[in-house]
């Protein structure tokens, strides 16, 4: 039978069509609506930058670096340092990281690598996620309540046996930095768990089957092909639940103690950034407002900051380990 070449029309229907009038325009009106999206993210970003630096000025000027590196906060004594909220903030903050992400990225691989049948996982996952939707002071109640008389048992133990060792050198009276770090690794779990799983689903299923093949067993698959390829997802999910855990306020300001001081014992209290801004900012006269908005500055640039370092960490893990620019 001879070869016949298609109709025009269906030519024209064909997915290989040159583009008509409409798929053109329909490209130009999504490319500006999503340049202007991202110009109207920019200057909220700068608004805000500028909202708040115009009335932390002040406070800039007549505090200047001694605002970052002084101990006390001092309304009544116009004196203000904020060194133990940024040591809470990233203390506090790196260990719920710690915790958090080792079990979000655990229960991503135990989601995603056939440990179980595929609709159980949808319903682990699902439940994973809802923990994203409870309320900040709910989570707050939920540690006053349960979290620290959980512990408070297991923190005399640990006193009394290993009270030599910097992190146990206290006994946990109340609030305090152990029950706030437990709080806060479950607030960014979901977060961690639901974005490491999407980056483990990007990998392709020959990528396992390669690594079958050429004899690893199930966990060596796991450990040397799987994380290794999803690096820069894992990544990401990391540094958004570092970001998550860095302006955590409510269940923060309910459970830290809100002290001011630097300890490295998990069970002295302590306070952060965004706990000092929640717990001071509604009886604050005008002196201390300027104060806060500085403070309020520093937190955003820690935040940018770690996005930074978490973006080129990112980029370096995609170049070692994905094999790509």
């Amino acid at each position: 039978m001879a070869f016949q070449f298609p109709k025009s029309s269906e030519t024209e229907s064909s997915a290989s069509r040159p583009p008509s009038a409409f798929d053109s325009a329909s490209d130009i009106i999504f490319r500006r609506l999503a340049w202007t999206c991202a110009a109207l993210i920019i200057g909220l970003v700068a608004y805000i930058l500028w909202a708040l630096g115009i009335q932390a000025l002040p406070a800039i000027g007549e505090h200047g670096i001694g605002f970052v590196t002084g101990t006390t906060w001092h309304a009544s004594q116009d004196a203000f340092g904020i060194l133990p909220e940024i040591w809470g903030t990233l203390y506090s903050s790196l260990l719920a990281l710690l915790i958090g992400g080792l079990f979000g990225i655990t229960i991503a691989i135990f989601l995603t690598q056939d440990f179980i049948h595929h609709r159980l996982a949808s319903v682990f996952r699902t439940i994973v996620e809802m923990l994203a939707a409870i309320p900040s002071v709910v989570y707050g109640l939920w540690g006053i309540f349960v979290v620290i008389p959980l512990i408070k048992p297991i923190a005399a133990w640990l006193h009394e046996t290993l009270g030599w060792f910097p992190l146990f050198s206290t006994d946990l009276a109340g609030p305090g930095l152990a029950p706030a770090v437990l709080v806060l690794a479950i607030m960014i779990l979901p977060t961690v768990a639901a974005i490491s799983v999407d980056a483990l689903r990007r990998i392709p299923y020959k990528v396992k089957e390669a690594a079958y093949g050429m004899g690893t067993t199930k966990w060596e698959a796991i450990l040397k092909v799987m994380l290794p390829s999803s690096s820069s997802g894992l990544l990401a999910a990391l540094v958004l639940g570092f970001g998550r855990a860095l302006g955590e306020t409510m269940a923060l300001a309910m459970l830290i103690g809100n002290s001011n001081q630097i300890s490295l014992s998990l069970f002295s209290p302590a306070n952060t950034l965004a706990s000092l801004l929640a717990s001071n900012f509604p009886e604050a006269g005008k002196l201390e407002v300027q104060a806060l908005m500085y403070a309020a500055l520093v937190l955003l640039a820690i935040t940018l900051i770690v996005n930074i370092v978490g973006l080129g960490i990112q980029q370096y893990t995609v170049r070692k380990f994905e094999g790509k620019l």
